[in-house]
């Protein structure tokens, strides 16, 4: 027979699984069908106006999704700025000089607002958006769930330490998914996105100049733009899929297996790990990442939403009501 603590933390675990599963049985597709039924057009006209204008946005976009949700969850905190009260997350190390996109966020606010005044929650805004631009760029698409609402706090310190680094092993990366309830397949697939954007030297100088499982060519043609010692050009950007940066496709695996992945993280998901199998499937298979790519999408808009009365509706998304 369990012992009394850890049938206490057995009923602690289902309590929480329960809690979750009844936050995310109140998103749905059709949320805001009859409040906003022009909502979906409106956010896409805005994400295409601005994909249009530098394609590297759409990867920008997406980013602020996975950078939204793996602090405290799925609820718009990342979009706060600074107050008296807290410090927001923008300013958060794996944000700072990094993250981007705001004032898009910000047009798209104001156009729902105009068709639906204090209806659409910045954090759903967030969920619609990074699924246009991978659809724009010629990703696959999935019908996003919707109803979270927004958080009137946001977490510097989270921040810091929620969102995976690009040094990390592969066993940190499999854990802080885990702890999100993200599979591994989730976390190759997810990683993914890394087929459009790009990175910055500060984040891949290391790898490039002193790590051994990379292509020599690959590495050189890195250190061209990127100095090995820091300081100027620190921020100078490089692909992090080589052959086609603002296409959703599946090159960056491709990469993988060649060992021309540009940020350590990227490397570790194919460095004879337990993930190896599933990028070399991906980099042979482009509808199998699609698909799988969709549906972890999906999951990890299911961590931890606010919803029913809790949290609120922005009415501006860079700070609360």
């Amino acid at each position: 027979m369990a012992s009394s603590s850890s049938m206490g933390l057995g009923v602690s675990t289902l309590l929480v699984l329960l809690l979750l599963g009844s936050a995310n049985a109140q998103l749905s597709t059709n949320f805001y069908s009859s409040s906003c039924p022009k909502l979906l057009p409106t956010v896409k006209s805005v994400v295409q106006s601005a994909i249009s204008k530098e394609a590297r946005m759409g990867a920008s976009l997406l980013r602020l999704f996975f950078h939204d949700c793996f602090v405290n969850g799925c609820d718009g905190s990342l979009l706060l700025d600074d107050t008296s009260s807290f410090t927001g997350e923008k300013t958060a190390n794996p944000n700072r000089n990094s993250a981007r996109g705001f004032e898009v966020i910000d047009n798209i606010k104001s156009a729902v607002e105009k068709v639906c005044p204090g209806v659409v929650s910045c954090a759903d805004i967030l969920a619609i958006t990074a699924r246009d631009s991978v659809t724009i760029l010629g990703g696959p698409t999935w019908n996003v769930k919707l109803g979270r609402r927004d958080a009137k706090t946001a977490s510097f310190s989270a921040a810091n330490t929620g969102i995976p680094a690009p040094t990390s092993s592969l066993s940190q990366l499999i854990s802080r998914f885990s702890a999100l309830g993200l599979s591994s397949k989730d976390l190759v697939a997810l990683s993914g996105a890394h087929t459009i954007g790009q990175a910055r030297c500060t984040n891949f100088r290391a790898r490039i100049y002193n790590e051994t499982n990379i292509d020599s060519a690959f590495a050189k043609t890195r250190q061209s733009s990127c100095p090995a010692t820091s300081g100027s050009g620190d921020n100078k950007l490089a692909p992090l899929d080589l052959q086609t940066p603002t296409a959703f496709d599946n090159n960056y695996f491709k990469n993988l297996v060649q060992n021309k992945g540009l940020l350590h993280s990227d490397q570790q998901l194919f460095n004879g790990g337990s993930t190896d199998s599933t990028v070399r499937g991906y980099s042979t298979n482009p509808s199998s990442f699609s698909s799988d790519f969709a549906a972890a999408m999906i999951r990890m808009g299911d961590i931890t939403p606010l919803t029913g009365s809790n949290g609120e509706i922005r009415k501006n998304c860079r700070k609360t009501n």
